[in-house]
């Protein structure tokens, strides 16, 4: 499902959110825009990412600022916000499927043998 939100500089961009993600992204949005101007600054920023589990750095928000700040105003509006949780969610997929990929890699050699699985298969 495409769906079209305008960021601060009056674009409009297409990106591909289902109802539920945009309801979600909404709901931390303002919670965590605690002065209510429609951006989060670095230091708002900051504490929605710890509030989900990071630790950044000033250097490493900055970073994410740069990164998805398409505007160039220094914050991060609602469609820039929407993008950049897209991509970390991207990012969680990635490491969870690391992750079982080392649970059935029980020899750690990048491979899961017919053995390892069927390990994996029966002690489930």
């Amino acid at each position: 499902m495409h769906r079209q939100y305008t960021n601060n500089s009056g674009s409009t961009e297409a990106e591909e959110f289902t109802q539920e993600e945009l309801q979600e992204f909404a709901q931390a949005f303002k919670m965590f825009d605690k002065d209510g101007n429609g951006t989060m600054n670095i230091k708002e920023l900051g504490v929605a990412m710890r509030t989900l589990g990071m630790n950044p750095t000033e250097e490493e928000l900055q970073n994410m600022v740069n990164e998805y700040d398409v505007d160039g105003n220094g914050k991060i509006d609602f469609g820039e916000f929407c993008k950049m949780m897209k991509e970390m969610n991207k990012e969680t997929d990635q490491e969870l499927i690391r992750l079982a990929f080392k649970v059935f890699d029980k020899d750690g050699n990048g491979y899961i043998t017919a053995q390892e699985f069927k390990h994996f298969m029966t002690t489930m």
